[in-house]
């Protein structure tokens, strides 16, 4: 079943070198007022079941189980980053993600794949277009920091 875009807004994708880490500046805090912890919930969730039919899904757990534990934790930490309460390091530590996906080859093809799953699932929401841009702007350049592989 295909879900039809909600928004029209064009989200663009910055394209960075191998190894750069540009500056990050987080979400608005109006986007975790406006999406709720739930909202943020569903569009991680939506976001996993893109990735799991994409051309990185090997690099996600195969099993139901352990898929939805990554569903979990990676919600967590983009409520966190939202502004909302710190699930992720109540429950897993610091983020350190860099290092959490060292053992990943993460190619810049991967995170155009990764981005164009989550373009799909926040163009899902119903939020303002400037809360969407602010989210889009900070997982833009988050993800350029996960690149490790040429």
């Amino acid at each position: 079943m295909s879900i039809k875009f909600i928004q029209t807004m064009e989200l663009k994708e910055n394209t960075y070198p191998l190894g750069a880490r540009p500056d990050v500046t987080k979400p608005h805090p109006d986007f975790l007022k406006e999406l709720g912890e739930e909202g943020i919930r569903k569009m991680v969730s939506r976001h996993y079941d893109l990735m799991r039919e994409s051309g990185i899904s090997h690099l996600f757990p195969p099993t139901d189980d352990e898929f939805e534990k990554a569903k979990l934790r990676s919600s967590d930490f983009m409520i966190q980053i939202c502004g909302g309460p710190e699930y992720f390091n109540q429950n897993r530590g610091r983020p350190m993600l860099i290092n959490r996906h060292a053992p990943f080859a993460i190619t810049a093809e991967g995170r155009e794949i990764w981005l164009s799953c989550y373009k799909q699932a926040l163009l899902e929401t119903k939020l303002p277009e400037h809360l969407i841009e602010s989210f889009w702007n900070y997982i833009n350049v988050f993800s350029a920091w996960m690149m490790n592989t040429k």
